[in-house]
């Protein structure tokens, strides 16, 4: 009797699905340990990292899983971090769920050689400005010690790194990323920083929080990579776990004239960018991001006026 109650608990666990991934938390190997005894059930999570916000979700998850198939029985469940080895295949499998990219016209979707050295890229494109231009944006947002940031296609961790100098303790960063190269990058530069922290996860999908969480989101040279549907649906989602009064910031391009612009910047426009950016800079961003709810539109300038960073608030 209790080993077929077994065989059921286990079965319902092997079919819950992580947030983030394709595979199951199963799948994954995320669940260890597994004992079921008449009246209690118990068991391991191990996670990549403690202090992700996604653990509360994976708990009442399996808990609520558990108790369908007795709503009687109690559940234990122990937590536990990964170790490297452990985390590694984490990845690997993670990584595996996503085949070829999501969306074929995209350059914002980074992969070997450009992952492995994007920050060298980046400064290599802005001609070595890049540093001074992102640390003015950063200060831009006016980040207090407390805030809990949501960083949006976080990449190699370098705009983290800048946004914790602002934070006490109390304060936290979380990034998303689908880069494998660049979320190992992202850990190795953040390892010792207790309150920061990155996903594995896609942005143009559900994000794996509940409402109203994060103080701030930074976007970073992320949304024009994708098409005006999918952007719409970032904002949305954006809104959604923002907190009220919460600020969004999205650093891109700013709106211009493609065919008015000069040569260099047409030039290096379309060596790097791909179509979705052409789209991008025709649109009224303030029109869009106020349809969506959001209100106190303010901007400031970057590189004569070609880059931005906008900063709405929720309402």
């Amino acid at each position: 009797m209790i080993r077929s109650k077994k065989d059921r608990v286990e079965k319902i666990l092997k079919e819950i699905e992580h947030p983030e991934s394709a595979p199951t938390i199963f799948g994954l190997g995320m669940i260890k340990d597994i004992d079921v005894q008449e009246t209690k059930a118990s068991l391991t999570l191990k996670i990549p990292m403690l202090a992700i916000p996604i653990k509360d979700y994976l708990i009442n998850a399996l808990k609520s899983a558990v108790k369908k198939e007795n709503e009687s029985i109690k559940v234990e469940i122990n937590m536990k971090e990964m170790d490297e080895k452990e985390r590694a295949e984490f990845m690997r499998i993670a990584q595996g769920a996503w085949r070829g990219k999501y969306y074929a016209d995209s350059k914002v979707e980074v992969s070997g050689f450009l992952a492995r050295h994007y920050d060298l890229l980046l400064d290599f494109i802005t001609f070595g400005m890049y540093s001074h231009f992102i640390k003015e944006a950063i200060e831009y947002m006016g980040i207090q010690q407390k805030d809990k940031i949501l960083d949006l296609g976080c990449g190699t961790g370098r705009n983290t790194c800048l946004m914790k100098n602002y934070l006490s303790n109390k304060g936290s960063i979380i990034g998303l990323d689908i880069s494998k190269v660049m979320v190992k990058q992202f850990m190795k530069k953040c390892s010792t920083f207790t309150n920061i922290n990155v996903m594995f996860s896609r942005i143009d999908k559900r994000l794996p929080f509940e409402n109203e969480i994060f103080d701030k989101i930074l976007i970073s040279f992320l949304i024009h990579g994708f098409p005006q549907d999918v952007r719409e649906d970032i904002i949305k989602e954006a809104y959604r776990v923002l907190k009220v009064s919460g600020r969004l910031f999205v650093l891109d391009y700013n709106q211009f004239i493609f065919e008015e612009s000069p040569v260099y910047i047409k030039v290096l426009f379309k060596l790097i960018e791909c179509p979705y950016a052409f789209d991008f800079i025709k649109r009224d961003w303030e029109k869009i991001l106020s349809s969506n709810n959001f209100v106190s539109f303010r901007e400031k300038l970057f590189f004569k006026s070609y880059v931005r960073i906008l900063q709405v608030q929720k309402r």
